[in-house]
């Protein structure tokens, strides 16, 4: 086991992850490994990891997963799309099971972190996930769920910022000028999922109590945008829900 990396929510740490995000395409191992670190850094500030059995939903080739595993944890690789998991090596991740994020392929309780990150944008039914990831998890288990806003400027993802004025639009714009559909196709593998209706949720779950909601990837001292209504929709980025199973 690795000894885990200190999580520090400052400035210094924002910009090194938008530094990262800009080398997504280019070097996807040198930004997925560093998100996956910091990641697992953070999570680790809401429970232990070490010899927990972590379900990591719409892993895809694993990137959290080896992070988790470094830190202790016996990670469980769940994702719809065999080829994303192979995007790698040609090799699904250690312990990979092939399912959805809507009808989770793991028994009630059978989990003790349910974990996942900038998937719920992907899925046409959010709740939905987000109370799977709730079920699968066990009494006092934590449930680490992370997205993409949709009205954050990254929220149309390689169709940024043309999201602004329309999801089609911004995806016939982006096929128009690259020759290509994107990977992120709004309506059919990116939705526009908000801030209000998930924290609404999370607040409400009657299986499960919310500890933590936070911009995922702002300093701490910018923790509170998520509970100014209209403004969060614009400036979260990314919404962090943590919640423990009753």
């Amino acid at each position: 086991m690795d000894t885990p990396v200190p999580f520090r929510a400052d400035l210094g740490r924002s910009v090194r992850l938008l530094r990262a995000f800009r080398l997504e395409q280019s070097d996807p191992d040198f930004f997925y490994g560093t998100l996956a670190m910091d990641t697992v850094a953070q999570l680790g500030t809401y429970t232990g990891l070490a010899g927990a059995t972590v379900a990591d939903v719409g892993g895809g080739p694993g990137y959290f997963a080896d992070a988790l595993r470094a830190a202790g944890a016996r990670p469980v690789c769940v994702d719809c799309d065999a080829g994303e998991m192979r995007l790698r090596d040609g090799r699904p991740p250690r312990e990979a099971v092939l399912g959805s994020a809507l009808d989770l392929p793991l028994a009630t309780g059978s989990v003790d972190v349910c974990f996942s990150s900038n998937v719920l944008e992907h899925v046409p039914d959010p709740i939905r996930m987000a109370a799977e990831m709730v079920r699968v998890t066990r009494p006092g288990g934590i449930v680490y769920l992370s997205y993409t806003v949709w009205l954050s400027l990254w929220g149309g993802h390689e169709t940024s910022p043309w999201h602004y004025l329309g999801g089609h639009y911004a995806a016939r714009r982006y096929t128009r000028r690259h020759g290509r559909r994107p990977k992120n196709v709004y309506g059919e593998s990116m939705f526009a999922v908000g801030v209000a209706r998930p924290l609404a949720w999370a607040r409400r779950c009657p299986d499960a109590d919310l500890l933590d909601a936070v911009p995922r990837y702002h300093p701490r001292w910018a923790r509170h945008v998520v509970h100014l209504p209209g403004v969060r929709e614009l400036v979260t980025w990314n919404l962090l829900l943590v919640l423990r199973r009753r």
